[in-house]
């Protein structure tokens, strides 16, 4: 295994060349890029800067350990917004194969891709509820983004990728028994799980559990804590996950990937400018970044982990 961290805590756009840099220098192995949005794909990921990321990214002993990205349209009940999902799906990995990984996280959709609110304001809602359209066929979504997925997976394995799907809390895939149901449905071994125990641990799950359930599928981890009430992403140590029984479980199940951090709600952290934070981190990301590197190289020290 091997520690690594995610550039849009440092900088929640682009460009990235600066928390390339910053992440390098506080001693990470792996490092993560993201593609919010088509235009992001369009705008700032062409073959020029593609090139110049992944020549920054090996000139720094960095590995790119995967690219992140939300294709809209997944849960769509419009096959044509499907369809482009898919189109999209492709020009990400095509984006990630210039840029050096041939590893893509991909956030599920919700239901009917309708907006859910952010799990992050339950804690003082006097409410937390959320409407659904009436007269709809739930089993469709489902049988619809099954479909996608298999076309993602496909793709996977005509360029030699692999796709890892991030549960997320009221999304149609949130939990390991959700991954477990795709992994029947989509026979290929190009498709997984980023195991995010911040998404997973508000929605009941015991990340340590998940890790035996879903075993070998796990191609990538995201590293954050919380008290699970919300899906909050705080480092560890300052939250209720247990990373000890976390860590023993992806050693006894042969993980050998990445151990991602990815730190958005800690002091200094960038974020999106719409939850009524800064797009650029403060000093202070730093210096929890390197706390959280300390409390996870001890624990993997304790247990005989090499990293």
């Amino acid at each position: 295994m091997y520690l690594g961290a995610t550039t849009w805590t440092f900088s929640w756009a682009p460009p990235y060349d600066k928390a390339l840099k910053t992440i390098a220098r506080l001693g990470f192995k792996g490092a993560e890029l993201t593609i919010w949005s088509e235009e992001f794909l369009q705008d700032y990921y062409t073959a020029e800067t593609n090139k110049q990321l992944r020549s920054l990214i090996a000139d720094l002993g960095l590995v790119l350990s995967s690219v992140f990205c939300i294709p809209v349209g997944i849960g769509s009940v419009e096959p044509e917004q499907r369809a482009d999902a898919v189109e999209q799906f492709k020009r990400v990995l095509d984006a990630a194969q210039q840029l050096g990984t041939n590893k893509i996280i991909a956030l599920p959709p919700n239901p009917f891709d309708i907006d859910i609110p952010v799990l992050l304001g339950k804690a003082t809602a006097q409410e937390w509820s959320v409407e659904f359209p009436e007269g709809v066929d739930w089993k469709q979504n489902w049988s619809d983004m099954v479909d996608v997925l298999r076309q993602f997976a496909e793709a996977c394995e005509e360029r030699e990728m692999r796709v890892a799907l991030e549960p997320h809390p009221h999304r149609m895939m949130h939990n390991a028994a959700g991954m477990l149901r795709i992994i029947d449905q989509i026979e290929s071994e190009a498709i997984g799980l980023n195991l995010d125990p911040s998404h997973l641990f508000p929605m009941g799950e015991l990340p340590n559990m998940v890790a035996y359930e879903v075993g070998e599928r796990i191609f990538h981890t995201h590293i954050s804590d919380n008290d699970g009430q919300t899906n909050a992403h705080w480092r560890p140590g300052k939250g209720k996950v247990d990373w000890r029984a976390f860590l023993i479980a992806l050693k006894n199940i042969g993980y050998d990937g990445p151990l991602s951090l990815e730190l958005e709600d800690v002091p200094g952290a960038a974020g999106y400018p719409g939850f009524n934070r800064s797009p650029d981190s403060t000093p202070e990301i730093e210096r929890q970044h390197i706390l959280a590197k300390d409390y996870m190289t001890r624990l993997c020290d304790e247990l005989g982990i090499e990293l």
